[in-house]
């Protein structure tokens, strides 16, 4: 596509037959806010290019790094060294620069069509059926439909909802045979413009018109981020999953030597909580379980506070009473993790019943729900039964978010249930529901989003089952090795890495390439590294903090408990304050 920012370099790299062969001479096209100057020498060096843009970017590549599918196009004679060629140049004469960038115009709208059709050759062969863990195949759909309660349920399997392929594509439409090939000259956004992206979306699917019209991940945001220092939300969505993979790495390896107690990682669930978390309000409350430090980052917690928790500090919030990855933040409306399986569920619905009765009390008060996030085999536990019944019966305007990643720690779905995965028993309570690919962090946020509105709108239940994979171990107290396969594994970091996903997009936009993205990950390694090694050279929390904020006052009992400790601390010569 030719608003890739490589597609321009390619168009401009394709005139370059129409200089003149002089021993070194150079040509410059600009098109849609993009200079673009090719240098050829022809001395045995290799033809450069320098690109420029309006929109903030500047660039120097070589044309033997652009994709390779542009340089084997027929060279037709073009400059020795642009491709590996045994013909001789033939001779070229110079083009007036009108004429020439005419010339140019032409050509990029002939790429853009002969990617067009490249894509409706794909399109033809569009995968129908994806299968996650027990191998059983799920059919995709591109059609955002919550099964309410008083409609028919699916037939056989639940679909899935997908918008964005492995390749980072966008999906066709069900119900459209064909991709129509006739694009408009509107399809060339500039770069990081959220605004000229939804437009250019729109344009080129516009199947998912209202889905890229109302989604966030595709606007700015009102205010700066403060971690990003930058308006654009989905690089910020972008820049959070590397963040969160490298973020993963580092505590894991510093759990393994020693240096922290215990962690988990979220190796590819990563789009789940980018896509929920940038579709969710302020207000809303988040009670998780403990795969879902993405949704904290996402709202603000910091690399510090992370890494605060997990070393016990005395600037953990949790004052060193909780296991590592138990996160809470009260300001940032996310709930103390527990380690409990499900106990979460039914809290939610009381906070939703709150969230109920308050707007009852006074409608003009800002809309918030209460969501939910449970694993697979948390949706075993009485408490998820529980939940279900009370939200649906007492219709709490909250969601139930369960991220499927095929394991409850050992145990496989398939040892865990024999029906339709975990979404199917949603019409059983009088429940809506969806069932979407977790992979993809445009889906997900497009479920979420209505998801969130249908619960307000009628206060009211949703279940969503976000379909994933769980890549790491359970926890570093676990050796997945000893109950799957390392192929299964590699298999799933092959195809559906949520992270790979995004980042494709983004290429193929131009906004992204090897370099940005090995930046980013510097930047974020760097980080992190300096987060943990602060929280690490901190004190211990003080020992009074150990009996506090359970009383207003301490009872006998605690304060007896407080002089017992202090005395044998004192006794066997433990420095402790």
């Amino acid at each position: 596509m030719f608003a890739r920012l490589w597609a321009r370099p390619a168009i401009a790299s394709r005139c370059s037959r129409r200089i003149s062969p002089s021993p070194s001479c150079s040509a410059t096209a600009k098109w849609g806010g993009m200079e673009a100057t090719i240098a050829v020498d022809n001395n045995g060096r290799e033809p450069t290019l320098t690109c420029s843009s309006t929109t903030n970017y500047a660039g120097r590549r070589t044309l033997s790094s652009l994709p390779p599918h542009h340089l084997a196009r027929k060279n037709n004679g073009m400059v020795n060294g642009l491709v590996k060629s045994t013909k001789v140049p033939r001779p070229i004469v110079a083009m007036h620069p009108i004429k020439m960038r005419n010339k140019l115009k032409e050509r990029a709208v002939q790429v853009l069509l002969d990617e067009a059709d490249e894509e409706a050759e794909r399109g033809e062969r569009q995968q129908s059926h994806i299968s996650y863990v027990g191998n059983y195949p799920i059919p995709i759909t591109t059609e955002l439909k919550i099964v309410l309660p008083e409609d028919d349920v699916p037939r056989g399997t639940w679909p899935v909802f997908r918008m964005m392929d492995e390749s980072g594509s966008f999906r066709r439409s069900d119900a459209t045979p064909r991709v129509n090939t006739s694009m408009p000259n509107t399809l060339l956004p500039e770069m990081y413009d959220l605004s000229q992206l939804r437009s250019s979306l729109i344009s080129r699917h516009p199947h998912f018109a209202t889905l890229f019209e109302s989604s966030d991940l595709l606007r700015p945001s009102s205010n700066e981020y403060s971690d990003t220092r930058s308006t654009n939300t989905l690089l910020r969505a972008h820049r959070h999953m590397i963040r969160l993979r490298k973020m993963d790495t580092i505590l894991h390896n510093a759990q393994r030597q020693g240096r922290i107690s215990f962690y988990m990682t979220h190796h590819g669930e990563e789009a789940i909580h980018m896509g929920s978390g940038s579709a969710l309000k302020p207000q809303d409350v988040i009670l998780a379980q403990y795969r879902e430090a993405g949704l904290l980052m996402w709202r603000g917690f910091t690399l510090e506070q992370f890494c605060n928790q997990c070393f016990s500090n005395d600037l953990d919030l949790g004052k060193g009473r909780q296991m590592p990855v138990h996160y809470g933040s009260r300001a940032l409306n996310y709930q103390t993790v527990s380690s409990p399986l499900g106990t979460q569920i039914t809290q939610a619905v009381g906070a939703a019943y709150k969230f109920k009765l308050e707007a009852l009390a006074n409608p003009e008060k800002e809309a918030a729900i209460a969501i939910v996030y449970f694993g697979d085999g948390a949706a075993s536990t009485v408490d998820f039964h529980s939940g279900c019944n009370f939200a649906a019966t007492l219709k709490t305007p909250m969601i139930f978010f369960c991220r499927n990643n095929g394991y409850a720690i050992s145990t496989p779905v398939k040892e865990q249930y024999a029906g339709d995965g975990i979404i199917s028993r949603a019409p059983g309570y009088g429940m809506a529901g969806i069932r979407v690919d977790g992979n993809d962090v445009f889906a997900v946020h497009a479920a979420v989003a209505e998801a969130r509105k249908l619960a307000l709108r009628t206060s009211s239940p949703v279940m969503i089952e976000a379909m994933t994979y769980r890549r790491g171990h359970h926890s570093t107290s676990d050796d997945s090795s000893r109950y799957r396969d390392a192929d299964e594994v590699q298999r799933a970091t092959d195809v559906s890495d949520p992270l790979v996903r995004l980042d494709r997009f983004l290429r193929r936009m131009g906004w992204m390439d090897e370099n940005a993205v090995a930046s980013i990950e510097d930047e974020e390694r760097v980080a992190v590294l300096r987060a943990m090694e602060g929280a690490e050279a901190r004190p211990k929390p003080r020992l009074d903090t150990m009996f506090s904020d359970v009383y207003h006052e301490k009872p006998r009992s605690l304060v007896r408990q407080e002089e017992e400790l202090r005395h044998t601390l004192q006794r066997h010569g433990i420095p402790y304050k």
